[in-house]
């Protein structure tokens, strides 16, 4: 079965609604591939407006956070039912700015993984190890267990709807980017670990990205790795470049 590429950008903390647009405008021609799913995860304050520069394209909207209640006294949060009926498809989870910057551990990604299902969007759960673990070579063991806790509970169904990223910590905004050896082996053990934890068919429906400084220089060899399905695009996102990902 081949699986659907998924390329996603993650503005991260960037563009305001009125440069969000104009940024829409820009890569609207150079993003149109019709057998690739192109996501743009925004802050959320860009959502409403991205949602309508993105009608009548091939562009899906994705949100960037969420908490796990769907209303209540929670000031300045945001929920999954809020962000469904705004339009969005796709929502990050596990980010590691969100679990080294604002302490999200694993306990509370897999509420979030299940509250974005039981919402109806597609989680993008994001996994990798810092430079410290990759030097000391227990890189595979901490994502093991990041993804065995994340998806405690959740079903093999919802899992082939998901979308798995693997970002090396030490490659995101660096500059520094695996190299498409390192990243097939990563993006290798997660697909052995879903088989492992569900089943060969499970295994071969998740789609597996590599995040972590993909660019229009080195996507095209990524993306011809065969657990390699797709990015998870930080900066490049945020120029034309990231037309040429799509494209790679």
């Amino acid at each position: 079965m081949a699986r659907r590429r998924i390329i996603a950008g993650n503005w991260k903390m960037n563009k305001t609604p009125s440069e969000a647009v104009a940024l829409c405008a820009e890569l609207k021609d150079l993003v149109k591939n019709d057998a690739v799913d192109v996501v743009y995860c925004v802050p959320a304050i860009d959502i409403v407006p991205v949602v309508e520069a993105v009608k009548g394209t091939n562009v899906l909207v994705g949100a960037e956070n969420f908490y796990i209640e769907d209303k209540g006294a929670f000031t300045g949060e945001i929920s999954a039912p809020m962000l469904k009926d705004a339009g969005v498809t796709y929502i990050i989870i596990g980010h590691s700015e969100r679990r080294d910057i604002f302490g999200e551990n694993d306990i509370l990604i897999n509420a979030k993984v299940k509250k974005a299902f039981a919402a109806g969007l597609k989680p993008i759960l994001c996994c990798g190890e810092s430079l410290a673990l990759r030097k000391a070579g227990t890189y595979t063991a901490w994502i093991r267990r990041q993804i065995t806790w994340d998806l405690d509970g959740v079903t093999a169904d919802q899992v082939k709807d998901l979308v798995i990223a693997y970002e090396p910590i030490w490659a995101i905004g660096t500059g520094e980017t695996a190299t498409a050896d390192q990243a097939q082996e990563v993006c290798k053990m997660i697909r052995d670990l879903i088989a492992e934890l569900y089943d060969a068919a499970t295994a071969e429906a998740v789609r597996i990205q590599y995040g972590g400084s993909m660019n229009a220089g080195n996507a095209a060899e990524l993306l011809s790795k065969p657990d390699i399905d797709g990015g998870l695009i930080g900066g490049a996102s945020l120029k034309a470049d990231f037309g040429q990902i799509v494209n790679a």
